[in-house]
């Protein structure tokens, strides 16, 4: 990160997006850690806890495309303004109300699913600043509030043993309610944003094939990445007998690792090219989920493997929207929304495949090593595509690498 990249855009706006994406994907996996506490006063088995933590990604999935077109409409920071106060007046009430059945605990994870979609927010109010040779900079820093994840591993469990995991709901509100001032003051939209299309436009992407090749990347790393988050605390409660908050710790390891490569593999990506990072990150990740899939005899082990996983996906996260603006650059808003859908739904199916897996066979290895073959496929995809982009996209022509 250079000078000419601190002078090209909007910094306020750049801090306002990473801090409103922080918080929000603190609450959206706040289930994650809090579920083997939230199972054990349901009853819940190991099918009921998989689906409740991957309800916020699924939620999350559909909302971004709803974002998605409402950034296009009428700009991303009244897009972010609206879902933030959802998501407060949501956890306000399950707090006061109390969640005391697993369809209350699905609901208060639809509501949740309001956070993640900041994601189809944050990337477009920071890319907008930005011009093309900054993009995978720019957004692997707005990118990087998936960090908030990890103030949910850590703290989440500790709150939780201290004063009951409900009353973590109505905590959580006070950071929430501080970055919604912050973020009103500090964000601001792109001067000359694009034209507002009829609804039917916004769906013309989907008609070109980048647009799902897009879709199916991202939903490897993402998908990969918020469904461990999700579900790590979980696992090592069930595999190794830690306690919630142990095991809060080392998700909060998997997660902060993830987290930190973000914009570390976008500006890789700047430098060496999108295409060339994601393969080696598929290839790492599939490697690395094929070894969790003999499951780890030790705690010891199994925390490096998903610290190595997590950084490759993270990288991963930040190499693909280093690419996706070079090739969607005046549909940004909605493709943000489309390819944010298609990582959500890759974190609903790990999750909740996990969980299905250990409710029928004793084990969530399954769920691990087919997840590895959709890194295997991804990888193969890429390679298929990779020469026409750089022989075709404009941006190859303005020194932005492919």
């Amino acid at each position: 990160m250079n000078k000419g990249f601190w002078s090209a855009g909007h910094r306020p706006t750049l801090f306002a997006a990473f801090l409103y994406f922080d918080l929000a994907f603190m609450v959206w996996v706040l289930l994650g850690p809090l579920a083997p506490m939230i199972a054990t006063d349901l009853g819940l088995n190991d099918a009921q806890k998989g689906l409740m933590v991957a309800i916020p990604t699924l939620a999350g999935a559909v909302l971004r495309l709803v974002n998605g077109v409402l950034v296009d409409k009428i700009g991303p920071k009244s897009t972010g303004a609206i879902g933030q106060l959802i998501v407060i007046g949501g956890l306000a009430t399950a707090w006061m109300l109390g969640v005391n059945s697993f369809g209350g605990a699905v609901a208060l994870g639809v509501i949740l699913g309001f956070a993640g979609a900041s994601f189809a927010v944050a990337l477009p109010l920071a890319s907008r600043w930005y011009p093309a040779e900054h993009q995978g900079t720019a957004l692997g820093i707005a990118g990087m509030g998936n960090s908030g994840t990890v103030l949910a591993a850590l703290f989440a469990p500790l709150l939780a043993k201290a004063f009951g995991w409900n009353a973590v709901l109505g905590l959580a509100c006070i950071p929430l309610a501080i970055t919604f001032v912050i973020y009103m003051v500090l964000a601001k939209d792109a001067p000359n944003p694009p034209a507002p299309k009829s609804i039917f436009a916004y769906l013309e992407p989907l008609k070109k094939a980048d647009a799902w090749w897009f879709m199916l990347f991202y939903g490897v790393t993402f998908g990969g990445f918020v469904g461990l988050a999700a579900s790590l605390s979980i696992y090592f409660v069930d595999q190794f007998a830690l306690t919630p908050v142990v095991a809060g710790y080392c998700t909060a390891a998997c997660v902060f690792a993830g987290s930190l490569v973000r914009p570390m593999g976008g500006a890789l990506a700047d430098r060496i090219g999108g295409t060339k990072t994601l393969m080696a990150v598929y290839l790492i990740a599939a490697a690395v989920l094929i070894a969790i899939s003999f499951g780890p005899s030790r705690v010891e082990l199994a925390l490096a493997l998903f610290v190595c996983a997590m950084l490759a996906l993270g990288a991963g996260n930040g190499a693909v929207f280093q690419l996706v603006p070079q090739r969607f650059k005046d549909e940004i808003g909605v493709m943000t929304g489309l390819v944010g859908f298609a990582g959500g739904v890759g974190g609903f199916y790990l999750a909740s495949s996990l969980g299905l897996a250990k409710q029928l066979t004793g084990s969530p290895q399954w769920g691990f090593l087919i997840f590895a073959g959709l890194a295997l496929v991804a990888f193969a995809s890429l390679v298929s595509v990779k020469t026409r982009w750089r022989a075709t996209w404009p941006t190859a022509l303005e020194g932005a690498r492919i």
